[in-house]
């Protein structure tokens, strides 16, 4: 009579995990099944409880494996990057110029201010300077300047600037 307080637990199990935002009772549930089949079989509690516990696991791990490998790749570098992934290669504009022994300022992107600091190499920056975000550390990012115009446009505006 066992295996029928299996299967009432598998299907509990089962039902429950429609109300959840995991992917983990169902597995449980199919565990309570086997453990109901073990029953069955006429094996006592200790193997129930073993078949339970070891195919509730094994099934658990599996699917973990399963959505990180296979279902949650990014393939080539082509899957879309949202919220702090999305920053690097995004312009912004300094907000506030840099200060302190690390140059430390304030770049806003998108709407959101950021602490930011110059790249090795970059100068201090400076309020109003259009920046691009090379990379994201902690809750700071790491710009250097942006050159919204194209070497071949800037110097074609200098000449005429200097003719006129």
């Amino acid at each position: 009579m066992i295996w029928i307080l299996w299967i009432v637990f598998g299907v509990i199990l089962i039902i429950a995990e429609i109300f959840t935002t995991g992917f983990v009772l169902l597995w449980f549930g199919i565990g309570a099944f086997i453990a109901a089949l073990m029953s069955l079989l006429g094996f006592g509690y200790v193997v129930q409880f073993i078949a339970f516990f070891f195919v509730s696991s094994v099934l658990t791990a599996a699917s973990r494996t399963i959505w990180a490998k296979y279902l949650f790749r990014e393939e080539g570098g082509t899957g879309l990057k949202t919220g702090v992934d999305a920053l690097p290669g995004k312009v912004g504009t300094v907000v506030l110029p840099s200060r302190g022994a690390l140059n430390e300022g304030a770049v806003k992107v998108y709407g959101s201010v950021w602490t930011a600091y110059p790249v090795e190499g970059e100068a201090p920056l400076e309020a109003g300077e259009r920046v691009i975000v090379e990379r994201v550390q902690g809750a700071s990012i790491y710009v250097r300047r942006f050159d919204a115009l194209p070497e071949w446009r800037r110097s074609e505006l200098k000449d005429k600037n200097e003719s006129a």
